[in-house]
């Protein structure tokens, strides 16, 4: 079967098809290859509509939900349609002056995963479904994982619909404005299973020469807001001892995020991160001591715990920084996703289409969130990853070799296989 897969699977079609993907919202760099296709905008408009193409050229029948999430679901012959499918997918929209493989490779090579199955001539027993979901990245409209927070459930189509980016326009409106603006809700639920290939963004597989990841959990995230309020004054007539310096109570913050982040490494491995990514602050000129200042702190782990001595660290600390400092200070967790686990027989079939396939794999956590860890909560879901040279993400520098991207598409192709044939 695996040897069928690959010899169909062609790397030139999926080079062809990631790169004229690449067109849709692409820039002009010094380096690399970037891209900016946020939800709702022409280029994704432009890049949905390739799709749609695509999936319908390849016998595939199309149907786009309220949200804008996009299925296209392959009947091999014999098998009842209505049977639960083994889906397949990722996302097209990218952050500002993103590169050209996150979330496309999966969509891309999903796709071409069906047109080696359907050349191989296999005996399966369920339909397979290549699915792009509705804003991934969470640039314009949300905090990310949109359209799959919908198709598993987590969120209402009303809810998401209603959703406003900075200018006040929503996304059903963006949706009806590019035409992609569907009925109904693609339930995940309603699924047999999901494999998710991704870019790994990282470099364990690259710095160990393997070919393929075969993910085992997916870090969970938590973003807190915290809001520093001190009083502004003038920087030239205000004593030291007489300050409420906002910005200097968050660098207090920043740093204790990073302490308290490298304890709990030392206590239970390197799979913790934290980080205060964002700093907004008021009125921000040289010559005046910052009255207000807004972080953004992200906290992952594969370890929901140890996110929570974080975060709990943190919310105490700041009662403390305002004893201190005289400031004051709100604490909000907008943003609370646990780890969660791939379902054995979807990390059993990614493995054993590895070795199947004669391509090395290695067992490994996703410390970046995506789609997949709103799927795993309706069905058994599982993930694998193509190596990322550097390690680069979310950059024009971010680059899969193209014999990377074919190998992981075959073992892609041979777990749904072994998936559909159950």
């Amino acid at each position: 079967m695996s040897e069928g897969i690959r010899t169909n699977v062609s790397e030139e079609r999926l080079r062809n098809d990631i790169r004229k993907n690449a067109e849709y919202g692409a820039l002009t760099v010094e380096e690399g290859n970037s891209r900016t296709t946020l939800t709702g905008t022409k280029a994704n408009e432009e890049a949905r509509t390739y799709l749609v193409e695509q999936l319908e050229q390849a016998g595939l029948d199309v149907r786009i939900d309220a949200v804008g999430n996009i299925a296209g679901r392959w009947v091999p012959e014999g098998v009842d349609r209505d049977t639960p499918a083994v889906a397949t997918g990722s996302h097209l929209d990218s952050v500002p002056e993103g590169g050209i493989f996150d979330g496309v490779l999966g969509v891309y090579g999903g796709l071409e995963a069906v047109r080696a199955l359907q050349a191989a001539d296999l005996d399966l027993r369920r339909p397979i479904e290549v699915v792009c979901f509705t804003e991934e990245e969470g640039v314009r409209f949300s905090d990310g994982v949109l359209g799959s927070s919908v198709a598993s459930g987590q969120r209402s189509v009303e809810d998401a619909l209603a959703l406003e980016d900075d200018d006040g326009v929503t996304l059903e409106e963006a949706l009806i404005d590019t035409g992609y603006r569907g009925e109904g809700r693609i339930d995940a639920g309603e699924w047999d299973s999901w494999l998710e290939l991704h870019v790994e963004q990282s470099e364990r597989l690259e710095d160990g020469n393997t070919p393929v990841g075969v993910v085992t959990s997916i870090t969970g995230t938590i973003r807190c807001l915290i809001e520093i309020v001190g009083e502004a004054d003038h920087s030239g007539s205000t004593a030291m001892h007489d300050r409420k310096d906002a910005l200097a109570a968050a660098s207090e913050v920043v740093l204790e995020v990073e302490a308290k982040t490298n304890d709990v490494v030392a206590e239970n491995g390197d799979t913790v991160v934290g980080t205060v990514g964002k700093l907004d602050i008021a009125p921000n000129a040289t010559n005046v001591v910052p009255g207000r200042v807004d972080l953004g702190v992200d906290v992952r782990d594969i370890d929901y715990g140890s996110m929570e001595r974080i975060v709990g660290h943190i919310q105490g600390y700041l009662s403390a920084l305002e004893d201190e400092r005289g400031v004051v200070t709100t604490f909000e967790r907008p943003y609370d996703i646990e780890p969660i686990d791939m379902a054995d027989r979807c990390t059993a079939a990614i493995r054993d289409a590895a070795a199947r396939s004669e391509v090395d794999s290695l067992e490994m956590h996703s410390g970046a969130g995506h789609d997949t860890m709103h799927i795993a909560k309706v069905t058994d879901a599982g993930m694998l990853f193509a190596p990322s040279r550097g390690g680069a993400s979310h950059s024009p520098l971010e680059w899969t070799d193209w014999s990377d991207c074919g190998a992981a598409t075959a073992v892609l192709g041979t777990a749904l296989a072994e998936l559909a044939a159950e």
